[in-house]
């Protein structure tokens, strides 16, 4: 289409006895005379436009970095074990503060409607505090089976501060675990890793993964969910998680809108959750976001209790973001209760090993080691 509009032009003014001679270039007639004052007169002022617009842009340029977080610059390539045990944040370049959920009115947001302050109290009433939780604020992998130590001192070249951990339940599709021991969660966390402890205990009755229907929920839901936190609680002591610490369900996507089986699945976690927070740590719930994560979601909106305090929630094939999740109200699982898996069965490579890994991003609590 390009080449068929220049040879149209050149017809127009060619072919149309028009000529390109002195006497049509009416431009060269600008520059003599009194049209030469004038034009230089012009470029005078276009010189000084450019360089107001230019000043501006570096205002604008300064003004932007000063409201970015110092943590954001952190770079976790050096962690140096942090004997006082407080929050490490990692890498976080190449995201805005929308996708941490740190924007607000003064970054130009409007600030919070009526609406929108009630949904944030309801949830602050619906899910319990977590006043003493150690928090972690960066990017986490999470691998089927618990590398070898060496592999993690190793992978500290990464952009990666905490690790997820397949740690218990009889749903785990690697129950194996030659490296995971109390040995292991100390001598990681010295190195300054951060411990996401996942537990994958029964599954939904209408779980859609095959392999995991042969791990689907009973008929007392409520008693099983009980049962298998006491376990969970029991595995993470074992390792040296200590009371504080969050405790990962892992419930693989199920077709919730089925009102028998969203039930059955509802009353399970309940009943983890409740047993966890009393033996004094956290619940959090991990699934898909379009099915185990927007039951929740509904849960929460009708006032349901004993709900997960964390959310982690897999959307893949899409940047990470925590703050934006279309499924989630920015009210509810807010603040430092969100983490989203947002790729999969990836491979990557640090310090000559190689790991086949989920990402995430995080804004949630970690394990207590010790």
């Amino acid at each position: 289409m390009q080449r068929t509009g220049r040879k149209s032009r050149t017809h127009r003014l060619h072919g149309t006895g028009r000529t390109r001679g002195p006497h049509r270039t009416r431009g060269s007639h600008r520059m003599d005379g009194s049209r030469r004052a004038e034009g230089s007169h012009r470029s005078r002022g276009t010189v000084r436009r450019h360089r107001h617009k230019l000043l501006a842009g570096l205002v604008m340029l300064l003004t932007a970095l000063s409201v970015i977080s110092a943590s954001a610059w952190a770079d976790p390539v050096r962690r140096d074990p942090d004997p006082t045990g407080e929050t490490r944040d990692g890498l976080l370049g190449g995201l805005d503060l929308s996708d941490l959920g740190l924007a607000g009115p003064a970054l130009g947001e409007p600030a919070p409607g009526p609406e929108q302050a009630r949904a944030s109290e309801e949830s602050k009433a619906l899910l319990p505090s977590l006043s003493g939780a150690r928090m972690f604020r960066g990017y986490a992998f999470d691998t089927c089976t618990a590398p070898p130590l060496d592999t993690m001192r190793r992978w500290q070249s990464s952009k990666y501060g905490a690790v997820g951990v397949y740690y218990g339940g009889r749903g785990r599709a690697c129950p194996d675990q030659p490296s995971l021991d109390r040995t292991w969660t100390r001598e990681v966390h010295r190195l300054g890793w951060r411990i996401l402890p996942v537990y994958v205990g029964s599954q939904s009755p209408c779980v859609t993964s095959g392999a995991k229907k042969a791990y689907r929920i009973g008929s007392k839901p409520v008693t099983q969910g009980m049962r298998e936190g006491q376990d969970a609680v029991s595995r993470a002591e074992a390792l040296g998680i200590r009371p504080g610490s969050p405790l990962y369900l892992d419930m693989e996507a199920y077709k919730y809108q089925q009102e028998k089986c969203a039930e059955t699945t509802l009353a399970f976690v309940r009943g983890w959750d409740r047993q966890v927070r009393e033996e004094g740590y956290v619940p959090g719930f991990y699934s898909s976001a379009d099915s185990g994560v927007q039951h929740m979601r509904a849960a929460a909106s009708e006032g349901v209790q004993d709900l997960p305090s964390v959310i982690w929630f897999a959307r893949w094939h899409t940047q990470p973001r925590l703050a934006r999740e279309p499924l989630l109200q920015r009210s509810v699982w807010t603040p430092e209760r969100r983490i989203h898996q947002y790729a999969g069965n990836v491979k990557e490579r640090h310090g000559g090993r190689t790991l086949v890994i989920d990402r995430n991003l995080v804004h949630a609590p970690v394990a207590r080691i010790g």
